[in-house]
């Protein structure tokens, strides 16, 4: 019976007007909030009927009824917002929720979720071609290569410890992570040597020795603020705590590498810079 309805749902939503179909989708839902912050820059967000649960920016996601995580979402939440489009990260999931919403027949784009210059691009070209946008994803990309390319001319070469603490211990963010490209592009260093999000032990974390920490508000916010995120085991022996040099983001700001890229590099250029 649930199937059933879930087909009906997705059926209806593809009798669009010829006018809805000449304006592109009107009714979409976002899997994946880089990909919902390029809806609203793009100027579209009054399109979103729905989204994913770390849709948290802009403000404006309040509003709009959740269908879970990403990676793990709900088809029946997803179908009974009867969206004429879902625009997915390729992280979304699992597989076979997935297939079953494009079996129902609503059209999915999948776009790239790796933390790069090149498939940001792509992202924002994906999402403004499916919302029938084109010439505004042109502009957002020129845009983000000019900031981009003026904000990454001088090198930061100071040693970061890239944390997380949201389950209450350490996370380290290695090379493939987006924070680990951020520092790539402004020249810092990243002195953890692993390859995406592992634990660190106190010890391991002392050994490192960085000279600016840089974390999420949620973690520093779990520990009671910055200072508190300092005083950690491990962390209160290192340079960083000594100077009180830490740097604390926006969550989806640090981990989202969207089209607000341009101001992470400017939050974390001015986290790193000498200070005076």
């Amino acid at each position: 019976m649930m199937l059933r309805s879930l087909r009906l749902l997705a059926f209806a939503a593809l009798f669009l007007s010829p006018a809805l179909q000449a304006a592109g989708p009107q009714r979409v839902v976002s899997l994946g909030g880089p990909i919902t912050e390029i809806v609203y820059a793009l100027g579209a967000g009054e399109r979103l009927v729905g989204a994913d649960a770390s849709s948290v920016y802009p403000p404006a996601t309040d509003k709009l009824p959740k269908v879970g995580y990403y990676r793990g979402f709900s088809v029946e939440g997803v179908i009974g917002l009867q969206p004429q489009l879902v625009l997915a990260s390729d992280q979304s999931g699992p597989p076979t929720a997935m297939a079953q919403i494009q079996k129902l027949g609503v059209p999915v784009v999948l776009l790239p979720s790796d933390p790069s210059l090149e498939a940001l691009e792509k992202r924002i070209e994906g999402v403004a071609a499916a919302l029938g946008l084109a010439e505004a994803g042109k502009q957002q990309i020129a845009r983000l290569r000019a900031e981009v390319a003026q904000l990454t001319r001088t090198p930061h070469p100071v040693r970061v410890l890239l944390l997380s603490a949201h389950s209450g211990k350490l996370q380290a963010a290695g090379a493939g992570s987006s924070p680990d490209a951020l520092l790539r592009l402004v020249g810092a260093q990243n002195i953890f040597t692993g390859k995406g999000y592992k634990p660190l032990s106190a010890e391991a974390a002392a050994a490192l020795q960085p000279d600016v920490i840089v974390t999420t508000t949620q973690s520093a916010a779990a520990s009671g603020g910055a200072a508190g995120f300092l005083a950690q085991p491990g962390l209160a022996v290192t340079p960083a705590a000594r100077n009180g040099r830490i740097v604390v983001m926006d969550d989806l700001l640090l981990l989202g590498f969207g089209p607000r890229l341009p101001e992470a590099l400017r939050v974390l250029q001015d986290g790193l810079a000498p200070r005076r």
